[in-house]
């Protein structure tokens, strides 16, 4: 009995693995590659799918997700004879499963290969400075020679992205300094012009005030020489109304005298003709208002006789 039981065990086992090896669960963006007898057979979708087991195999199991390999930097000679290290990032899916099985034997070290071999292609073609500023451009280039290398492999090459451009020391240093020097040069430009900017207001500002000052002062002026007038117009009409004679004007005269010797300038000054006849006419005033006296009054403290026409001397 034991020997059949021990059979029966064994039979039970291998069930149970061929089982196993029938049902085939492939998880979703994945797919596997089935060889018979070494022989590539079928291709294995995501669900469940039965194989025949102990002939059928699965050979490999592939992500048909998208891919993100960084690979290492690698030193790159420009047109200007310098040497840059570029690390850079690949962006790939695997479109066909078999191919990317048999066609190459490593994809990723194929494309890593060919990534490295392009870039140098495209970068000795470039100096430093446009390297530095067309990582577009060199995406784009590296992007299309990639994709239609890898195509026969069944990958498609989604993104190429440039991580890291690092030039010698020596060159980032004289960049430094370079970057430097512009940005003084610009502060001075900018200074510069804000001083000059600000002297072109101020005289701006100065020509106004000073336009604006001159018409106030013309304004002004004008203003006054009417006011006067009008003074004038109206000391001349009530004059006029209230028809002075001679005798009045002449006291008027004698009033005005002092004021013409007022001030320090004044040391030398001309008594007019004229005076004579003012006095005479005061004179005849005064005799009007005084019918005892019957002639010219006398000189008195507070008069005297009218002088001849004479230069006096100069009054310390």
């Amino acid at each position: 009995m034991e020997p059949i039981i021990i059979v029966l065990i064994i039979l039970v086992v291998l069930v149970f693995i061929a089982l196993i090896k029938t049902i085939q669960v492939i998880p979703q963006a994945s797919a596997a590659i089935v060889e018979r007898f070494g022989r590539y057979t079928r291709t294995l979708n995501a669900g469940l799918n039965i194989v025949v087991p102990f002939i059928d195999s699965i050979r490999n199991r592939i992500d048909l997700r998208e891919q993100v390999v960084p690979f290492p930097p690698q030193p790159v000679i420009t047109q200007d004879n310098l040497v840059v290290n570029i690390d850079t990032v690949i962006y790939y899916q695997v479109t066909d499963a078999r191919a990317a099985t048999y066609e190459v034997a490593s994809y990723i070290q194929a494309i890593e290969q060919l990534t490295v071999t392009t870039l140098r292609n495209i970068i000795g073609g470039m100096d430093l400075e446009r390297t530095l500023t067309s990582r577009e451009e060199i995406n784009a280039a590296l992007r299309g020679v990639l994709d239609e290398a890898t195509g026969k492999w069944g990958i498609r090459v989604n993104r190429v992205e440039l991580k890291a451009i690092e030039p010698p020391t020596s060159i980032q240093d004289s960049m430094e300094k370079q970057m430097r020097a512009d940005r003084d040069k610009r502060a001075a430009i900018l200074q510069a012009e804000g001083v000059r900017q600000s002297q072109i207001l101020t005289a701006e500002g100065e020509k106004q005030s000073s336009i604006l000052r001159a018409e106030g002062e013309a304004k002004a002026a004008a203003l006054r020489a009417e006011g006067e007038a009008q003074a004038i117009r109206v000391v001349f009409e009530s004059i006029h109304a209230g028809d002075p004679d001679q005798k009045l004007l002449s006291y008027q005269y004698l009033q005005m005298l002092p004021k013409i010797a007022e001030g320090d300038a004044n040391k030398l000054w001309i008594v007019p003709s004229e005076i004579g006849d003012a006095l005479k006419g005061l004179g005849g005033a005064i005799n009007s208002f005084n019918p005892a006296g019957g002639g010219a009054p006398s000189a008195g403290p507070g008069m005297t006789k009218p002088a001849p026409h004479r230069e006096q001397p100069p009054i310390d």
